[in-house]
């Protein structure tokens, strides 16, 4: 799918706050989410599993493989077990890594990073966001902190994930 008409998807998409099934060039199995709002470089929306939002993620439009409306029995479902049009959409500025982190630092929260392409996963929270990295802070599978804090370079992030049961529940029981 070309960018200009995926943009024009996604413009209806967020109008209607439909669910969408996303393959990205990282990964062979597909997300389902609802898109909230996008950018040229950026896609904000808020994942779906089983019946349940779980979390606003950003992810990069270059790494979207293909895009399409889940018009299905589950849509359906959804639409009548959760109030769609009461969706709260993160204030987050997408005009590139640095917008998007010093937005999201400012819901003093932890989060989660990802490299999909290297398998590599960050929990924790930012410390500095600088030009073209981020100095991160994050806690390990046993919730200790690790010692030395982290930069991560912005062109090694596929994703950001926020605000999810996983991370949220993880938070509250680490030092």
């Amino acid at each position: 799918m070309n960018r200009d008409k995926l943009f024009k998807y996604l413009k209806s998409w967020i109008k209607n706050k439909d669910l969408v099934r996303v393959f990205f060039k990282y990964e062979e199995n597909y997300y389902y989410l609802i898109p909230l709002k996008y950018s040229k470089k950026f896609l904000l929306g808020i994942e779906e599993d089983d019946f349940l939002l779980d979390g606003y993620t950003i992810r990069k439009i270059k790494d979207i493989r293909t895009v399409s409306l889940r018009n299905d029995m589950c849509n359906y479902i959804l639409r009548k077990e959760l109030d769609l049009d009461n969706i709260n959409t993160p204030n987050v500025d997408l005009s590139n890594w640095k917008t998007i982190f010093e937005s999201i630092e400012k819901y003093k929260q932890n989060i989660i990073i990802e490299d999909e392409y290297n398998e590599e996963f960050w929990i924790g929270k930012i410390l500095e966001v600088k030009e073209n990295s981020l100095i991160f802070k994050s806690f390990d599978a046993d919730g200790i902190w690790d010692e030395k804090n982290e930069e991560i370079k912005y062109g090694n992030i596929t994703s950001i994930t926020m605000n999810s049961r996983y991370g949220n529940i993880f938070s509250k029981y680490i030092d």
